[in-house]
């Protein structure tokens, strides 16, 4: 011990001197590395003089961590115990010692001194946070650090120390990384122990709603401990008209600007008490102190935010019944906080802002604490003069090459129902009908209409699933495709088919039968027509009345019977040629009458 005594007064940094002693004391096997013997039996010389330091201070009345002088390498004054701490960190800093032993002693210098040391104690440690939070020493000493916070905060007021106690809950916020699941508290349990107590008859002389003040202060015992009026259905109707009842008093009594102005936050915010008075005397005041009120009213939020989430199973949620009145009181409790004053309406965001961060958080520890750093990748030096190569993907860039990689490791992907669904057509222009309503606010140049490929798809869907919307896009446009009943009663009134449009629709039906009715009409008389005509022709013309010089192949004289049966044969075949010119006629005349009566309907429609 006579050689590190004579080590600490020794001027000038740690590192140049250190060593040497160790191996002066030690004689290590090695010349850098303790063994695990020599480790302990540094630890146990170290310790003891640690001791010795700390009494001595004790008997002087001086302050731990100034007790004694030495010189370091900046020319300043350091006592004896800290000059001693940065030898031993520097040591397990450079691995030449365990790397636990320098939270070994600061554990048993905590042990060895008062609250007030140990303020200075904790301010050296902050001081080294950086150096006691590498790896190679949190690794070793992270149990043993958290242990000696928790010893230091159970030693503590929580009523009188509380600055004290959010440097060392700081302290190790810092310290751990948030993925450690030894600074968490994954089951979320409640510090039932917190317990608030108040008075259970009535004071002599005190003019109050004692009732009230019961009831009030009866709150706190929900507050304490949320999970149970979880499944307690008993539970929550007194807590809802007990609640009821609170702010029933905040809403008849409001807090106006000038008292709000009177109770100074920010001076009050540096003597702030984590606990409320509860003497029924103070009553009456603390019902017009804003801070008192917001300090309940968050609590009834927190209470309320725990309660939509409480678990991952359906079984922890609250019923739909339940979940209505959380609804209606959260909502009368966020009125309430804007109407607080200073600057309500800032002080109810910032504390939506915090729930819903710790809602994140929440999740996040139930699922597991799932770890998220990640390692900083360390660039590659290119050689001088070397050209930096394009990288070539598999599938053209770098996105369907990773597509096609994810696919390939998850084939279940391609087979998940889910992976690919058509949505239906309230769904699909629901987003379109928000733009199209006026009291949404939304500028013309955010409009989904604008958007091609969503009134692309748009279109698709209605031409297969909604073919009356989709005959609209003539007339309307897109926003004429959006079925009805999506759109507010004022937006409706201008894409529903107005009562004359029917009426011409419903004329112009009549008009177009009534023309196809002539139009039959006509071709029936012309067929008529044409049949009478040929049975006339066909009575005049007889084969006596032709005259044997018009017959071909006579030369006069009577014709012989073999000649005038074959002249009648002719005849016969002339005639008949004749009646089929006719027929070719009047199915000419029938095409012309149709056409004629098609361009008359055209033209009355």
């Amino acid at each position: 011990m006579e050689v590190f005594k004579r080590a600490i007064i020794q001027p000038g940094p740690p590192e140049s001197f250190a060593l040497r002693t160790v191996q002066e004391v030690i004689k290590p096997q090695k010349q850098t590395k303790l063994a695990q013997d020599e480790n302990q039996f540094l630890e146990n010389i170290l310790r003891m003089l640690l001791q010795e330091f700390v009494s001595a201070a004790v008997q002087s009345g001086e302050k731990i961590m100034q007790f004694g002088e030495s010189i370091d390498s900046s020319e300043t004054t350091q006592g004896h115990i800290p000059r001693l701490l940065d030898i031993v960190l520097y040591l397990c800093e450079k691995e030449h010692i365990e790397g636990g032993m320098i939270f070994q002693l600061l554990e048993d210098l905590t042990e060895m001194s008062t609250m007030k040391n140990c303020k200075d104690i904790f301010g050296y440690i902050e001081s080294k946070q950086d150096i006691l939070g590498k790896q190679e020493l949190f690794a070793r000493g992270k149990l043993v650090m958290l242990r000696t916070c928790n010893q230091l905060l159970r030693r503590l007021s929580k009523a009188n120390d509380v600055v004290f106690c959010g440097r060392i809950l700081m302290f190790l916020a810092h310290f751990f990384p948030l993925s450690e699941r030894s600074a968490l508290n994954i089951k979320g349990v409640f510090n039932t122990s917190n317990e608030t107590k108040y008075e259970k008859e009535p004071l002599e002389g005190i003019c109050i709603d004692f009732n009230f003040y019961q009831t009030f202060w009866g709150l706190q015992e929900f507050f304490s401990n949320p999970a149970s009026i979880n499944h307690a259905s008993a539970k929550w109707q007194k807590f809802t008209s007990s609640l009821s009842v609170v702010l029933n008093t905040f809403e008849a009594q409001p807090l106006s600007d000038e008292e709000g102005d009177a109770n100074n936050l920010e001076e009050e915010a540096v003597n702030f008490s984590i606990k409320y008075l509860t003497s029924s005397k103070l009553m009456g005041l603390e019902l017009k102190d804003p801070s008192f009120r917001r300090h309940v009213l968050v609590q009834c939020l927190i209470l309320f935010d725990y309660l939509k989430a409480p678990g991952k199973g359906d079984k922890d949620l609250p019923s739909e019944n339940m979940k209505e009145e959380i609804t209606s009181c959260e909502e009368r409790v966020k009125r309430l906080l804007e109407l607080t004053p200073p600057k309500g309406a800032e002080f109810l965001h910032k504390i939506e802002h915090i729930l819903e961060r710790e809602k994140n958080w929440v999740w996040w520890k139930r699922d597991g604490c799932l770890p998220y750093e990640k390692q900083p990748i360390e660039k590659k030096a290119l050689p001088e003069g070397s050209k930096k190569r394009r990288p070539r993907w598999r599938l053209g860039n770098k996105e369907l090459s990773q597509l096609w990689k994810w696919a390939d490791q998850n084939p279940n992907a391609l087979t998940d129902p889910q992976r690919v669904q058509t949505p239906s057509i309230m769904e699909y222009w629901k987003p379109l009908a928000e733009d199209m309503d006026p009291a949404a606010g939304i500028e013309a140049e955010y409009h989904h209409k604008n958007h091609r490929v969503y009134c692309w798809k748009g279109l698709r869907l209605s031409a297969r699933q909604d073919l009356e919307g989709f005959s609209k896009f003539t007339d309307h446009g897109i926003e004429g495709v959006v079925p009805l009943e999506l759109l507010p009663p004022d937006v409706r009134s201008k894409y529903q088919a107005k009562p004359n449009d029917r009426s011409k629709r419903s004329k112009k039906e009549e008009t177009k039968g009534t023309a196809n009715q002539v139009e039959e009409n006509q071709i029936a008389t012309n067929a008529t027509e044409s049949d009478g005509d040929g049975i006339r022709t066909d009575n005049t013309a007889t084969p006596m009345e032709f005259d044997a010089a018009t017959v071909p192949g006579t030369q006069g004289g009577s014709l012989t019977p073999e000649e005038l049966q074959k002249h009648s044969s002719d005849t016969d075949v002339g005639q008949e040629a004749g009646q089929l010119e006719a027929d070719a006629e009047v199915e000419a005349g029938i095409i012309d009458g149709e056409t004629d009566a098609d361009a008359d309907l055209d033209t009355v429609g």
